[in-house]
């Protein structure tokens, strides 16, 4: 095994001295030549993603807060010339236009970093390597390099070939830590030939459809502003035990860059309790209509959809519904229960990795991208104001206190489960806890570990559905305020 992992890593990447086709320079690309050297691997992973567009313009006053950020950062570079202008006027050129110039650049910077938040995901990097594949005493396993996600337990999917191909990986046969790979049993083979596969991505979703995960499913269509969205619908399939969710419907919403797929996992669930699944798409996540302006709208948009779905369910003969949703649909799902005149139909919302507060988000990946602090709290300015749609392409500006859960956590309603693993990586789990802090009546929050990012049911499932049905037979087993039913 170890022989096989050294010769595959000797043939990643170009030979020395070989030449590659240079890509076309985006016009921002001159962000990245502008840019202070601890800000370019930042600009350069944020350029790669997105087409080229011009520097912002902003027609108003900056917020103080980001102005004081961005002209310290300025002072910061005039300050290490300031010896030499003191002694010639053109010094003091050169610094004055030193600090118009890392303005310039920290201005290009915050519009990349905004626009590549609300920019629709069309696909995703492959970014594991598949070191072999070989025959194990049960069927083909898979070499992978060792990492906090290829070591984790559970099964989850292996995409490869640009994502057209999906095998399922479960698990861990063998793990090296000297070598750094790790051998995992392969559960099936979805499409494609994973013999040949040199590069995929491993995936929190396990089955691709709802037939391979054995479920019956039925293709709906579910009216929304610009056409329809396609929806699965999976009933429960009758019992001769009374369930304590019957008549509900569970109405999944997945996360951004995701499908339907990543509700599959918890179907069972709901089917245990009695529920029929809707598992919906949205505008602009490849299956629903885009957006006017395909922009994500962080879920101050998206909700309309999920209010539509949860129509289309009532008309459909639900009594009512529980909404589940996955990092940015827990940001959606939280928006329907706020703002639509339908949300007296929610009994409960069950969030696993959820976006409780954008902001802190933000944050976290400007830190995350090794972008400074300046520039990223120019990009949420950018975000949340009119004069910002020219760097983020967006129709309407998106209010990123109503975002904020933790700040408004009296206004949820809703009984409400949080489960989150406390190494998530893209989405801090310190929100979440702050929200049940802040509202322990209707909050209630489970911590998971080694999952990562929305992977706490790959990691624990026996737990993840012991305790989302334990809360919901509690809710469903009190009385609703105002209601006799």
């Amino acid at each position: 095994m170890v022989a096989m992992a050294t010769s595959r890593r000797r043939r990643r990447g170009p030979r020395r001295g070989r030449l590659l086709a240079r890509p076309a320079v985006p016009p921002l690309a001159v962000a990245r030549r502008l840019t202070p050297a601890r800000a370019r691997p930042a600009a350069d992973a944020l350029l790669r993603r997105l087409p080229g567009m011009p520097p912002p313009a902003p027609a108003h006053p900056w917020a103080d807060a980001v102005r004081r950020a961005v002209v310290g950062s300025a002072r910061g570079t005039a300050a290490v010339i300031s010896p030499a202008a003191r002694l010639a006027p053109t010094a003091l050129s050169v610094a004055a236009s030193g600090a118009f110039v890392v303005a310039g650049a920290s201005s290009a910077l915050a519009g990349v970093f905004a626009r590549a938040v609300v920019t629709p995901v069309r696909g995703h990097a492959e970014d594991t390597a598949v070191f072999a594949v070989v025959d194990g005493p049960d069927g083909l396993e898979v070499i992978l390099p060792a990492d906090r996600h290829t070591t984790a337990p559970g099964a989850y999917s292996l995409t490869y070939g640009q994502g057209e191909h999906v095998a399922r990986i479960g698990a861990i046969r063998s793990h090296d830590p000297r070598d750094g790979t790790v051998q995992r049993v392969v559960e099936e083979v979805y499409s494609g030939d994973l013999r040949s596969a040199v590069r995929g991505r491993l995936t929190g979703f396990v089955y691709p459809t709802p037939a391979d995960a054995g479920l019956d499913a039925t293709d709906v269509e579910v009216p929304v502003p610009g056409g329809v969205a396609p929806a699965w619908r999976i009933d429960p399939g009758p019992s001769a035990e009374p369930r304590p969710a019957e008549g509900l419907w569970a109405v999944m919403v997945h996360g951004r860059g995701a499908r339907r797929t990543e509700g599959l996992r918890a179907v069972p669930t709901a089917q245990r309790l009695g529920m029929t699944s809707l598992l919906v798409s949205y505008r602009n996540d490849g299956d629903a209509p885009d957006a006017e302006d395909a922009r994500y709208g962080l879920g101050t948009t998206e909700w309309e959809d999920v209010a539509a779905a949860v129509r289309y369910a009532l008309d459909q003969g639900a009594r009512d519904v529980v909404l589940f949703g996955w990092s940015m649909g827990g940001a959606i799902a939280l928006q329907f229960a706020d703002r639509s005149d339908l949300a007296v139909r929610v009994r409960g919302i069950v969030l696993t990795g959820p976006v409780v507060d954008w902001m802190d988000v933000l944050r976290h990946q400007a830190r995350l991208n090794r972008i400074p602090e300046a520039v990223g709290l120019l990009g949420q300015w950018l975000l949340s104001n009119r004069a910002g749609r020219l760097a983020t392409g967006m129709a309407a500006p998106v209010d990123l206190r109503a975002l904020d859960w933790v700040t408004r956590a009296d206004h949820v309603r809703v009984p409400t489960l949080i489960l989150h693993s406390e190494d998530d990586e893209y989405v801090p789990v310190g929100p979440s806890m702050a929200l049940a802090e802040r509202n322990p009546e209707l909050v209630r929050f489970v911590r998971f570990t080694q999952a990562g990012h929305t992977r706490e049911q790959n990691v624990d499932p026996v737990k993840w559905d012991r305790t989302v049905r334990g809360f919901l037979r509690a809710v469903l087993a009190a009385p609703r305020p105002g209601r006799t039913d």
